[in-house]
C-alpha cells in the first residue's frame, strides 16, 4: 500500500518541511527526515531541522552536498552575472540537489519516495499516464514557478503533502506539536546570501569589477557605472545618474561594458527565446501550443504561443507586451492552474 512506503524528508528548518513530515506520520508512512549541508549559513536550519526530528521522533541525517551546491548553483550563479544575466539558483537547487542529489541519496538508502514542503500539488494524467503539478490554492505561495524543471522520474517518486494547505494552517500544525519553528519567519533572500547584497557576494569571489559607460539607447552617454553586477534589467533607483524623465536600465551590455538606459517602453518585450527547455506534459514540444507564460518569480502569468525550434529551444511570442525581461531567468508555462514546462531565458 501507498501509505506503507518510506519516505525522506527533506527538511529545510523551516517550518513547511517540518509539518510535511508530521503530516506523512499521521498518514500512516514510514518517515525519516535529512537535511543537506551546502553551506555555513546553513548551521542554524540543520539545528531546527535536528530539533523537529527528536520531536517527532523520527530518524535523522544530514547530507554534505556543499560540493554539489558549489558547483551547480554558487558558481552558476556566479558566473551567470559575470556574463550579464540574472540567475535564478532556487531553480537549479531544486534541479541538481533536492531531486538530484538527495534524491539519488534516498533511494541508496533504500527509501521509496522523497517528500518536500513545497506549495504544490502533483497529480497523474490518466489519459497520458504523465505526473503534472498544479499550483498551490494559496497563490501566493505557490512554487511551481521553480520545479518546472524536474523530470518525470523525479516527480514520480516525490511527495508534497503541504501543497493544498494555507500557510496559517501549518504553522497551526507546527505550534500545536511544540515545533521549534512554529513561528520562524520565511526566508525571504537566496539562502547563501542572506543579507541580499548579490554584488558584494559575488566581488568577494571575484574581485571587484571594471565600471565602464552609463549610456542611453541613443548612445549618449549619462555617467559611469560601478561594475554591471550591481545593476539588473528594470532598475530605475540608485543607478546614480538623472535625466529629464524617468529612465530604466534594459540592457547590461557585456562585450562593450556599458550599463544602457531608457524610457519605459524600452523596456517592453513581445517575444523572447528560451533553452534547456524540458516539458511536463510530453518528451518533446513537437508543434506551438497557446498557453501562459511568467518570466519571474510570482509574477502573473500572460497569454503567449510557445513555439518549438528544436533542441530544447523555443520561441515564445507574447499577445501583449511583457515588461523588464532578463537573460538567465526562468519563463515558465501554464494551462490554468497546470504547470506546463519551462526554459532558461536567452
Amino acid at each position: 500500500m501507498e501509505n506503507k512506503l518510506k519516505v525522506l524528508v527533506a527538511m529545510s528548518g523551516g517550518v513547511d518541511s517540518s509539518v510535511c513530515a508530521k503530516l506523512l506520520l499521521e498518514k500512516g508512512y514510514e518517515v525519516a527526515g535529512a537535511t543537506m549541508s551546502l553551506c555555513p549559513e546553513h548551521e542554524q536550519d540543520v539545528a531546527d531541522a535536528r530539533s523537529v526530528a527528536q520531536k517527532l521522533g523520527i530518524p535523522f541525517y544530514v547530507f554534505d552536498f556543499s560540493g554539489e551546491f558549489k558547483t551547480h548553483v554558487t558558481d552558476h550563479f556566479v558566473q551567470t552575472y559575470l556574463d550579464g544575466s540574472t540567475p535564478n539558483p532556487c531553480v537549479d537547487c531544486n534541479r541538481w540537489l533536492k531531486f538530484g542529489s538527495f534524491l539519488e541519496k534516498a533511494q541508496h538508502l533504500g527509501f521509496d519516495r522523497i517528500a518536500t514542503g513545497h506549495y504544490v500539488t502533483k497529480i497523474k494524467d490518466e489519459n497520458t499516464g504523465r505526473w503534472l503539478l498544479r499550483r498551490s490554492a494559496d497563490r501566493k505561495k505557490d512554487q511551481t514557478y521553480v520545479l518546472y524543471s524536474l523530470s518525470q522520474q523525479q516527480l514520480e517518486h516525490s511527495l508534497f503533502p503541504v501543497g493544498e494547505m494555507s500557510k496559517d494552517d501549518i504553522r497551526t500544525i507546527a505550534g500545536e506539536n511544540s515545533l521549534v519553528n512554529a513561528d520562524k519567519p520565511d526566508s525571504q533572500d537566496i539562502c547563501f546570501i542572506p543579507d541580499g547584497n548579490y554584488a558584494s557576494y559575488i566581488t568577494a569571489r571575484t574581485g571587484e569589477q571594471q565600471g565602464g559607460d552609463i549610456v542611453l539607447t541613443t548612445g549618449e552617454k549619462l555617467g559611469t557605472h560601478r561594475g554591471l553586477i550591481h545593476y539588473t534589467i528594470g532598475q530605475r533607483r540608485g543607478v546614480g545618474v538623472s535625466y529629464s524623465e524617468p529612465i530604466f536600465v534594459v540592457e547590461k551590455d557585456i562585450q562593450n561594458n556599458r550599463l544602457v538606459l531608457g524610457t519605459p517602453d524600452k523596456l517592453l518585450r513581445t517575444t523572447l527565446t528560451a533553452c534547456d527547455v524540458n516539458m511536463l506534459t510530453t518528451d518533446e514540444l513537437n508543434s506551438p501550443i497557446k498557453c501562459t507564460a511568467c518570466t519571474r518569480y510570482h509574477q502573473q502569468d500572460m497569454p503567449c504561443t510557445v513555439t518549438p525550434l528544436g533542441e530544447k529551444r523555443v520561441r515564445v511570442d507574447f499577445e501583449q507586451p511583457h515588461k523588464a525581461v532578463c537573460k538567465g531567468q526562468a519563463v515558465v508555462f501554464y494551462d490554468g492552474d497546470y504547470l506546463l514546462g519551462g526554459g532558461t531565458i536567452e
